[in-house]
């Protein structure tokens, strides 16, 4: 029975992948073509003829309506070819192959970061309402997302990289390379990361016990008896396991948008990096590839953990 909600669950996502994905790749190429300059005038130099400047821009397509060159690029997508850079020439799947993991692992680490340390965070203030513990807890997640990652990252550098040289001022290793040295690299990045993200967590945590232990079904429990940290630890953790796996969802879309920044204060070279490089010299090819890797990220996501709601709540399937 699990089994079939889920693949009903998978083919309803899947359905709904492809429109997804053609708007915000049009989208996104769209509003590429209203970025001031022209890209035949880059390719060609600077020194360049007119009529040189017109036959780039007859070989790569850029004469041809903005419709014409997407429907180009997404029949060219769906037989598994994202073409090649028009600024570097390098195959598109080739550079988003070799980035992508530096990203992942980094967002990855962050993600561990928020929640190992959002949950008992949390759990502690929920446990104690009121408290000192709980005053530190709301005042330390108010701080932790309003709090720019950028500038938390920069304050990073200056202090345990530059100063105390715990740790790298910029770069990193493949993690293919050297898994333990990537990680190494990835740590201030991921820090100044999930400050925003532990500090949601917490909140949320905190917000979704509080709301159980007000619940007329936790009342009913005290009413029977049953200890107060029995009461808390197996049946309130478990009420919030819904709002947390929501949260998951949203933190980690919203960290992977948000290693645009990190990658550019640290100077690694990963998606958020490639995508820069690229929108800047209107690299069209590039930025469809790293959006359409993208978007497929963030899908994958949502219906993992919509089969996670059905997993817990059966009566998410049904709806």
């Amino acid at each position: 029975m699990q089994g079939r909600r889920s693949l009903r669950l998978i083919g309803h996502g899947l359905l709904q992948a492809g429109p997804i994905l053609v708007m915000a790749t049009f989208l996104v190429f769209a509003l590429m073509h209203l970025v001031p300059g022209d890209l035949a005038f880059t390719l060609a130099g600077e020194n360049a003829t007119r009529e040189r400047v017109e036959e780039i821009r007859s070989l790569y397509g850029l004469d041809r309506p903005v419709l014409v060159q997407y429907g180009s690029w997404l029949w060219k997508m769906l037989h598994g070819d994202l073409s090649v850079s028009l600024l570097s020439g390098e195959p598109v799947l080739t550079s988003i192959l070799h980035r992508l993991p530096v990203t992942l692992l980094i967002v990855s680490a962050a993600m561990a970061l928020s929640l190992l340390l959002g949950i008992p965070l949390g759990i502690l203030a929920s446990a104690r309402p009121r408290s000192l513990i709980d005053s530190f807890v709301t005042t330390f997640a108010s701080i932790g997302i309003a709090l720019p990652s950028f500038w938390l990252a920069m304050i990073l550098v200056s202090l345990l990289a530059l100063t105390f040289q715990w740790f790298p001022v910029s770069g990193m290793v493949e993690p293919k390379v050297n898994l333990f040295d990537a990680l190494y690299h990835a740590f201030l990045p991921a820090v100044a990361l999930a400050a925003s993200g532990v500090a949601e967590v917490a909140r949320q945590t905190r917000s979704a016990l509080m709301e159980v232990q007000s619940s007329q079904y936790v009342r009913t429990l005290v009413a029977k008896g049953l200890p107060a940290s029995q009461i808390f630890w197996k049946h309130g953790l478990k009420n919030i396991s819904v709002t947390l796996l929501t949260v998951t969802g949203l933190l980690f879309n919203r960290l992977l948008g948000g290693t645009v920044v990190i990658e550019a204060v640290f100077a690694i070279s990963g998606m958020g990096s490639l995508v820069v490089g690229a929108a800047t010299g209107k690299d069209y090819p590039v930025v469809q590839g790293v959006m359409l890797t993208m978007v497929l990220i963030v899908i994958t996501i949502n219906l993992v953990i919509e089969i996670l709601y059905a997993l817990l709540d059966p009566r998410v399937a049904r709806q």
